[in-house]
């Protein structure tokens, strides 16, 4: 199912997503499935409480058979760990096109790139995937994103357009007919950027200022943010952590804009932390794999205590001789 976007960053899209499905990314896709969906609006759809937010699956190992069997779940989106999975390339190109072929549009791929190289961001772009960028802790690091990801100077984008990834009159055919390809894919494609240090959370607001009609999302990268100022764990109630997180709520407020990150563990864990957020990290690879493999081994060990069976062996043959 296509539908034309009317807006570069959210619009009337409740409607058509409703009548998809209540979790059904089919409402946002473009006309072809290697093109992104329409992520921008999408996001900013589930800021606004057109549709629930963003439930997302966060695949952390270079495993394109796992990406086969989630993309069929119905997970709004499936992001691809590139910056911490040992991946090159063209595995992160056909696991991109995986999610999205095999889900038929239900799911959308996205990609948390490794850095911020001009020529990664094009490359994940290319996929038809929608971007996480992490570690952004100023307002250059944010331009150089922006311009990196958008065609067309008239935006200051820098881009490069691939001839051979949309056909002509097969798959360039664009969500809005009364712009060009390059521009509705410059619509279309949403751009999420990680602060993970209290520096960058500092900057968030001259970032957002600067840049903010071009990022859909900012994720705190609370790991990251509480190694860098000698924290323990990936959360905590420390005053000077609190006072990041406080920083953080208070800028995207004042931005509006949608906030992104984990949510994970039993159902009030979720529903906490996942409070107020449109992209919404709901589980993982391996996390699930870890709490699975856990939980079986500690059943195993419960109804399988040592046995000597050796002498139950000689017992029963001691029995049979007689």
């Amino acid at each position: 199912m296509a539908t034309n976007g009317t807006s570069a960053n959210g619009s009337a899209n409740g409607t058509a997503h409703a009548a998809a499905a209540p979790t059904d990314m089919r409402a946002y896709r473009a006309p072809s499935l290697l093109q992104p969906h329409r992520a921008r609006d999408a996001l900013r759809d589930a800021h606004e409480g057109k549709i629930p937010p963003l439930q997302v699956y966060f695949l952390m190992l270079s495993a394109p058979s796992i990406i086969k069997v989630i993309a069929q779940v119905g997970y709004d989106v499936i992001l691809i760990d590139q910056e911490h999975s040992p991946m090159d390339i063209g595995e992160m190109t056909r696991m991109a096109h995986d999610i999205q072929l095999v889900s038929e549009g239900r799911t959308m791929a996205w990609i948390r790139i490794c850095g911020h190289d001009h020529a990664n961001i094009g490359y994940a772009l290319d996929t038809g995937a929608s971007i996480m960028v992490p570690q952004v802790e100023t307002v250059e690091d944010a331009k150089h994103i922006v311009s990196a990801a958008k065609f067309g100077k008239k935006i200051n984008g820098t881009r490069s357009a691939p001839p051979g990834r949309w056909l002509p009159g097969i798959s360039d055919v664009g969500t809005n007919s009364e712009l060009t390809l390059w521009e509705n894919l410059n619509n279309q494609a949403a751009i999420i950027i990680q602060v993970e240090s209290k520096e960058a959370v500092d900057n968030l607001d001259a970032i957002l200022t600067e840049c903010g009609e071009h990022i859909d999302a900012v994720w705190l990268g609370s790991l990251d943010c509480r190694v860098s100022m000698g924290l323990p764990g990936f959360w905590g109630e420390e005053p000077e952590f609190m006072e990041v997180i406080q920083t953080m709520n208070k800028t995207l407020r004042k931005h509006d804009m949608p906030y992104a990150g984990a949510a994970m563990g039993t159902p009030e864990q979720v529903k906490a932390m996942g409070a107020g957020k449109a992209f919404t990290a709901v589980q993982g690879d391996v996390f699930s794999l870890l709490a699975s493999a856990v939980e079986n081994l500690t059943m195993a060990r419960e109804v399988m205590p040592a046995v000597n069976t050796s002498a139950a062996n000689k017992k029963a043959n001691e029995l049979d001789a007689k």
